[in-house]
């Protein structure tokens, strides 16, 4: 089983404003992003620098001036081929006009990506945009029951969205099945970025527990896709449908076979008299004394012995025992009367 820690690291370098509290929360946030932004086509040299109000902007073909965010700077300093820390010791004004020297001469067009105020991205032809918007709906269609897990230690709610790009950590909390003895519930990582950051991508998994720093631990069966933002990009929200509605098909089928277990548990008789299930049950290695203490309340109770009242009746009895090691074991035990009738 594997550790898988990529909600943690997330959970650690987001800052709070990139935090979402709920999916729909998120959702809204990246829907008027996308309503917000607007794709500008140009060749290199019509995006001119200019320094305003001790700031450097980028002119786009005369239209009004961009403030760069620190994603989009990176890129144009890769375009025009020098080094983004150099540039930064630099005031606005001996920086653009560097730029002037440096932007290509291409009649290449690149693609901008604007808000009102602010120069998003900046890419060649072979870039193709996914929204987070698109590949949130896409989530949204499919995963009905899946929730954030619970909050990080520092708060971080496992749905985040900056500059950069989007990460949602989601769990069905109710899905919980029985893989070869063990309690396990579905889950699953998604990612993207608007920018260029990252790839579009999923992490399914089946996982037992989350801790505080939301590291995922004993992680089974994890399935990962991921698509780079090229001309094909708007495939991987099929891929990635394809990967949830197989995650809730499984746990579908875990929890139907799981009810149908518990209806011929309630069903199944281990015998009309204490003594016939007494005996039944001692075959199974559980403590004489623990099965005759549950025999006789259901007994007192008037119950039937079926063999979900005595599972009942036995998994209230552990509580009370003193050591969480012995209960588990004990626990265990019960557990596995459920496979008498799976």
């Amino acid at each position: 089983m594997a550790t898988l820690k990529l909600a943690s690291h997330e959970l650690v370098r987001r800052r709070p404003d990139e935090s979402f509290p709920t999916m729909e929360a998120l959702r809204e946030h990246c829907r008027r992003e996308r309503q917000q932004s607007e794709d500008r086509w140009l060749v290199p040299r019509s995006l001119q620098p200019v320094a305003q109000a001790g700031e450097l902007f980028f002119s786009a073909a005369n239209d009004r001036a961009f403030l760069p965010s620190d994603w989009s700077f990176s890129q144009i300093c890769r375009l025009c081929g020098v080094d983004k820390e150099t540039v930064n010791r630099l005031t606005p004004d001996t920086a653009a006009a560097v730029f002037r020297e440096t932007l290509p001469a291409s009649n290449k067009p690149v693609q901008l990506l604007t808000t009102e105020a602010n120069l998003r991205s900046i890419h060649g032809t072979v870039y193709t945009r996914l929204w987070n918007a698109e590949l949130l709906e896409c989530v949204a269609d499919v995963a009905h029951d899946f929730t954030p897990p619970q909050p990080g230690c520092n708060g971080g709610s496992g749905l985040y969205c900056g500059e950069q790009d989007m990460f949602c950590f989601l769990i069905d909390p109710q899905g919980w099945i029985d893989i070869e003895g063990d309690a396990f519930a579905p889950g699953f990582f998604v990612w993207n970025s608007e920018v260029g950051r990252r790839s579009v991508g999923i992490s399914t998994f089946w996982f037992q527990k989350v801790c505080a720093n939301h590291i995922v631990w004993d992680a089974t069966d994890v399935v990962e896709f991921s698509r780079k933002h090229t001309g094909k990009v708007q495939d991987g929200l099929a891929e990635i449908r394809q990967h949830i509605e197989a995650l809730v098909k499984r746990r579908d089928e875990r929890r139907d076979a799981f009810a149908t277990t518990i209806r011929k548990a309630m069903s199944e008789s281990l015998g009309d008299t204490a003594d016939a299930a007494l005996q039944a049950l001692t075959k199974q290695a559980i403590p004489r004394a623990t099965v005759t203490r549950a025999i006789n309340e259901l007994g007192a109770a008037g119950k039937p012995f079926t063999l979900w009242n005595l599972v009942e009746a036995l998994t209230r009895y552990h509580t009370s025992v003193r050591y969480a090691g012995d209960r588990a074991e004990r626990d265990q035990l019960v557990g596995k009367l459920l496979a008498l009738v799976a």
